[in-house]
């Protein structure tokens, strides 16, 4: 369908220019937030507040998306991002260690509202496409991952041109490419997603009332769709925090953490394709059953060695089981959701989620400290399996619980 892969290919070219945006601030937050506040304690402090920001915003965008419409949601959202860098660039130029966080925050909102653009992607297409639709916008975060970082040291010359400080470069490269990216969306983001999903073709079960969201979530489907998003954040998250600190605590150098955190990366982007190709044409249940059981490998071969291409290997996998379970539980969900319930339960869902990454990032170190890297491997594996037996319970009820909501293969 032409409307549906035009845009899917705009969610596409946003995400990228937008993650590039995320990933060159987030590079220099924390020495920005160190030399802002004087203290070496505070250097997470402004991608912390960015992350809570963000994971309370999103059930607002979603709610917005449903009142709005998309396109105009997603416009805003990455143009609160624009404020965002533009007030960090201020505060760093005024020395405003308040100022700084309070752009950071607003960082967080806009990336909370670029992050349910998968979803946008997967109700304009057929269930037939919906996977590898999520996956390309997913795939978005790989040019991000590797351009956001390379521009970071050109911006700062740049800055350093205009009399102030290098570290302001990457927060008005940030603001650059935010504006850009919500001229994008706002210009060429057509037809409106939400009209488009309604169309007969698509909008399944669009004649029945909006159920609640704890009705959606007690479906087999969706909660096992959720599950997989949410616990597989929890475990990435978990053990890639912990591995740098557990890496120099074996005295490797920057140079090998920096080349299993590329390999993490990799593994978290690189497959997106085959993950949707997988998802579309094996099925939702298998790429998740074996995403979840990746991550499970991951998190039992991580602690066996202290040798950098092992980590990097077992990282690598940790990003394959999270793209399996993430992109497929993203798919799964919107298969059981008509068009008036999409946008509050996909952002409830990416609450759930930043939740599950605030407490992987802090549970991760309280493990470490008290039982060691290779508890937190334990841990990870452990909880990498919840989202298996929410698989079986749906595999014991094939059919929709609802008769009007998609079957997923």
């Amino acid at each position: 369908m032409r409307p549906a892969r035009r845009i899917t290919g705009v969610l596409f070219a946003a995400q990228c220019l937008a993650s590039a945006a995320f990933i060159a601030t987030s590079t220099v937050a924390a020495i920005a937030g160190t030399l802002l506040s004087g203290e070496r304690s505070l250097a997470g402090l402004p991608a912390a507040a960015s992350t809570l920001a963000g994971s309370g915003a999103a059930f607002a965008w979603g709610l917005l998306m449903d009142r709005m419409g998309r396109r105009p949601a997603l416009a805003l959202g990455v143009s609160f991002g624009a404020l965002g860098a533009a007030i960090s660039v201020w505060g760093i130029a005024s020395s405003s260690f308040l100022l700084f966080v309070a752009g950071m925050m607003l960082l967080g909102v806009a990336q909370a509202a670029v992050t349910l653009s998968r979803f946008v992607a997967a109700e304009v297409n057929t269930a037939a496409r919906r996977g590898r639709a999520v996956s390309m916008v997913v795939l978005g975060g790989t040019v991000g991952a590797i351009g956001g970082p390379l521009l970071v040291g050109p911006s700062g010359n740049l800055a350093m041109k205009l009399s102030t400080s290098e570290l302001a470069g990457a927060f008005g490269l940030a603001v650059l490419l935010l504006i850009l990216a919500a001229l994008v969306i706002g210009v060429f983001l057509r037809p409106e997603p939400r009209t488009l999903a309604r169309s007969p073709h698509l909008a399944t079960g669009a004649a029945a009332p909006p159920r609640p969201i704890p009705q959606i979530a007690r479906i087999p489907a969706a909660s096992a769709a959720i599950a997989a998003m949410v616990f597989s954040q929890v475990v990435m998250v978990g053990l890639m925090v912990i591995t740098s600190l557990y890496m120099k605590d074996m005295h490797h150098d920057l140079g090998d953490i920096s080349v299993v955190i590329s390999a993490h990366t990799i593994g978290m982007y690189g497959f997106s394709l085959l993950s949707g190709w997988l998802i579309d044409h094996w099925g939702r249940r298998p790429v998740i059953v074996t995403g979840a059981l990746v991550l499970v490998l991951a998190c039992l071969t991580a602690p066996l060695t202290g040798n950098t291409m092992p980590i990097s290997a077992s990282l690598l996998l940790l990003g394959l089981g999270w793209n399996f379970c993430f992109v497929g539980g993203s798919t799964l969900l919107a298969d059981h959701l008509t068009p008036a319930e999409r946008g509050r339960t996909q952002g409830f869902n990416d609450l759930l989620v930043g939740v599950a990454s605030a407490l992987g990032s802090f549970g991760s170190g309280v493990v470490a400290a008290s039982i060691g890297y290779s508890g937190v491997g334990l841990l990870g594996a452990a909880v990498a399996l919840l989202p298996l037996i929410l698989v079986m319970r749906w595999a014991r009820q094939p059919v929709s619980q609802r008769p009007s909501a998609p079957a997923a293969p």
